[in-house]
């Protein structure tokens, strides 16, 4: 820890997060090691003692100088932290600012604020042309006059092996018509594209390879009767009872995708939420006029909607068809159904069971009579109820989190510890976990999509659901902010690549030996070591493991 005019300092790991009215609660971290082609990160607090100082400059010296991004984690407000009935694993409980967006720092350099902590948020980039070996990482901090006020150094260790591809699936529901409003543009306006494309990149950068394709408005988190702003990617033409489709603007839409690194396209749902009771919003063209066609008042079993769905999933095939999609394609029926919801989400998947039989069809659920009856061959049980899948043997298995998934469970809430967001890469590796999917890239509505909020003032969804839940990045001026709650689950993924690299060495059973050597019970989805550092000394340990294998 250095101490020099006025200005505190001490290097942290990624997993702490540091609240400007708490003292730091963890050690020093001032080592790691990292492979060929892996993210590492870690953090920098800083405060003074004395008056607040502005202006701070701050630089990297390193041979890895490059590589090294380095931004701030700004703090947002929480006024619902967390659920009345949370279990012990919290941070806090109460409303206050919590340390979140990953800030650029600009030529103004930082403010360092009297006796309160902020941290700087320290990435290296480690690609393949990196020499390994052991590399010193110098953070300056120097006055606007050029007084040097402190250092700190990091050591990262780069390992000569490449982190392999990743291979888990991964969707986080991205919400075209959020960026729309946010922005104030038109839908798929050119200015609606290019914020579409920037927000798509920002996702791959960061382990998503699916995203959610708006065939038609997503009926999701919409209340009963209401309706989101149409961001239907099909164009539809009506004539008498015959329809005519044209793709064009889907094509764009996966043409730019696939350029960005998506691998899959999951197509919106095709019945409404929580029940499957009645048809999405569609919008088509009729006698000349625009209108809508289908939607709330369409009971699922209605003739017209079959009728139209037996026009367009075949002509839809045929694209997925023309355009070589065909191993990278998933259907939804309706989300989230419950036991209650039997009947009626069978009703609906036979509809499209006719046409769409050879392709996924998933949905998240987590009751297991629906895989049990054979009405979901795909299932995605929540975290919390994945139980009677693994015991079953489900093939192929997901899995998801949303914000009911918050008891002993990991989730990515502000309120939860960074190691409660990250362990969730060893739960997948331990599973065979195959894909992984959650709701919220950047769902920046109230619950039920009533209005548009500022995310940078109202976390929570408008009381909705618990801050972090509802969205991993923020609107910037220029474009998305990334959220430390990302880059951490990031992490997670990288530990998944990491030791599935391993497994390729030593085998899986001994993987997992060497995952459960120090712990009294297995791991599963809700046991696991509540503590940062058994995850950053396990990864540590993995990667020594790897390199011991290292053949010359």
């Amino acid at each position: 820890m250095a101490i020099q005019a006025q200005l505190e300092t001490t290097c942290l790991s990624s997993l702490t997060k540091v609240f400007p009215d708490q003292d730091l609660y963890e050690s020093p971290y001032i080592k790691g090691s990292a492979l060929l082609g892996e993210r590492f990160s870690f953090q920098i607090a800083y405060r003074v003692t004395g008056p607040l100082m502005k202006h701070i400059q701050v630089t990297a010296q390193s041979d890895l100088k490059e590589a090294i991004q380095i931004r701030t984690v700004g703090l947002v407000p929480s006024e619902f932290p967390c659920y009345h009935d949370h279990d012990d694993d919290v941070l806090r409980s109460t409303p206050g600012l919590y340390p979140d967006p990953l800030y650029p720092i600009t030529e103004e350099g930082i403010t360092a604020f009297s006796n309160q902590w902020r941290s700087l948020w320290v990435t290296v980039s480690v690609n393949e042309y990196v020499t390994p070996g052991v590399h010193n990482i110098d953070v300056h901090f120097t006055s606007p006059s050029g007084h040097h006020l402190a250092t700190e150094t990091f050591s990262l260790t780069i390992i000569p092996l490449k982190l392999p591809e990743q291979q888990l699936i991964h969707t986080q529901w991205f919400h075209t018509d959020c960026l729309a409003d946010q922005y104030d543009v038109d839908i798929f306006s050119e200015q609606h594209w290019q914020l579409i494309d920037q927000y798509v990149q920002t996702a791959v950068d960061n382990g998503i390879n699916m995203i959610l394709t708006p065939l038609f408005t997503p009926p999701l988190d919409t209340a009963i009767g209401a309706e989101r702003p149409t961001v239907q990617l099909v164009d539809i033409e009506k004539k008498g009872e015959n329809y005519h489709f044209s793709f064009d603007r889907l094509l764009r839409w996966i043409d730019m995708c696939t350029e960005r690194g998506i691998q899959y396209f999951e197509f919106s749902h095709l019945f409404t939420q929580w029940g499957a009771y009645h048809a999405p919003k569609i919008i088509a063209v009729e006698d000349g006029v625009r209108k809508q066609i289908f939607g709330w008042d369409t009971d699922t079993a209605r003739e017209s909607y079959r009728t139209f769905l037996n026009q367009f999933l075949p002509e839809l095939v045929t694209f997925i068809k023309q355009q070589k999609l065909d191993n990278r394609v998933y259907f939804h029926v309706s989300d989230e159904p419950s036991a209650d919801h039997l009947t009626s989400y069978q009703s609906a998947r036979d509809i499209i069971q006719t046409h769409l039989g050879a392709y996924p069809i998933m949905d998240a659920l987590s009751d297991y009579a629906f895989y049990e009856k054979g009405i979901v061959k795909q299932p995605i049980p929540a975290n919390d109820h994945i139980e009677p899948f693994l015991a079953h043997d489900v093939p192929d298995l997901w899995t998801y989190y949303c914000c009911v998934q918050y008891k002993d469970v990991s989730n990515r809430f502000f309120a939860f510890p960074s190691y409660r967001n990250r362990v969730i890469g060893i739960q997948l590796y331990k599973f065979d976990i195959k894909g992984f999917l959650h709701w919220g890239y950047n769902f920046w509505y109230t619950q039920f999509s009533k209005k548009s909020i500022d995310p940078f003032r109202h976390t929570d969804a408008g009381h909705g659901f618990p801050s972090g839940d509802a969205f991993l990045v923020y609107p910037g001026e220029d474009g998305p902010i990334e959220s430390l709650r990302m880059a951490v689950f990031y992490e997670g993924l990288q530990d998944l690549r990491a030791l599935q690299l391993l497994e390729g060495m030593i085998g899986k059973e001994n993987v997992v030996a060497l995952l459960e050597e120090d712990i009294d019970t297995p791991l599963t989805f809700k046991n696991y070591p509540r503590q940062q550092d058994w995850l950053l000394n396990k990864r540590d340990v993995i990667n020594h493991k790897i390199a011991e294998h290292i053949t010359v």
